[in-house]
């Protein structure tokens, strides 16, 4: 949600962590996304802060709040051999994840639901790892998000966000994305400190993003098709993923940064 609006509808909120505008998107986001796993943070990156701040691994409860098809869950589950948990609100993602963890032999220690994780968040704690993964501001700005999900955590848990920021000295402006010294303002406000984080390299960035792009794009204009009335909604969504591509690739900073309490 953009900060100090009321909270979106389910539908809303998803297709906002999609770069979409229009909830009438949202049942169509399966077939848009049906050719890619890895739809938001790369689980390298994870498993990276992961490791550098837990010496031992196995025993670690994860939990991935808008896990999306659970890349990130079944990868650092096989990799880590600690027990995630994944939220996600669109069924078919739910689905295709439970299918990749049978495939990568990590049935046992992955599950996934579907549900709303705004109104599931306040049933959890105890968790050494919270995950928010290129999932925007769904709770909120930061100093929202780290109080309402700081019961989640362990006591010498962690959040791992993948998100944007604006560099102080740029005169850039996003609805969803705040400058650096304000998200570090609201950190030190929650109780908290930024403890590490991984700068995606520029040229990552738009390797991936032309990726996507380009499966993307493929889908939605075979929706312009199936659905010749519908044909303003998908070019839209292509219009608004060209202009997120360009914000990513050139107007922000995206990194996975890892927060925890001070201690």
């Amino acid at each position: 949600m953009e900060y100090g609006t009321v909270m979106k509808s389910l539908e809303e909120s998803v297709v906002t962590a999609m770069d979409g505008s229009d909830k009438e998107l949202f049942p169509f986001l399966p077939y848009i996304l049906q050719d890619l796993w890895e739809i938001g943070t790369d689980p390298e990156l994870v498993i990276q802060l992961i490791r550098k701040r837990f010496p031992g691994t196995a025993n670690l409860r994860i939990l991935d709040l808008g896990c999306g098809k659970g890349a990130v869950s079944v990868n650092v589950a096989r990799r880590l051999g600690c027990c995630c948990h994944g939220i996600d609100a669109i069924p078919e993602f739910i689905e295709f994840a439970r299918q990749k963890a049978r495939e990568y032999g990590v049935i046992g220690c992955c599950t996934f639901e579907t549900g709303d994780i705004r109104e599931m968040a306040a049933q959890f704690s105890g968790w050494d790892v919270v995950i928010l993964g290129a999932i925007g501001p769904v709770f909120g700005d930061y100093l929202t998000t780290l109080k309402t999900l700081s019961p989640c955590l362990s006591p010498g848990g962690v959040f791992i966000i993948d998100d944007g920021y604006i560099e102080d000295n740029s005169s850039f402006r996003h609805p969803l994305i705040q400058k650096r010294g304000i998200i570090r303002k609201q950190i030190e406000t929650a109780g908290m400190e930024l403890l590490d984080e991984i700068v995606v390299e520029k040229e990552t960035l738009r390797k991936d993003d032309r990726d996507i792009f380009d499966h993307l794009e493929k889908r939605c204009r075979e929706l312009m098709h199936q659905y010749p009335d519908k044909r303003p909604l998908f070019l839209n969504y292509i219009s608004r993923q060209k202009a997120e591509n360009d914000v990513l690739e050139n107007k922000i900073i995206a990194s996975v940064i890892m927060i925890g309490r001070k201690h």
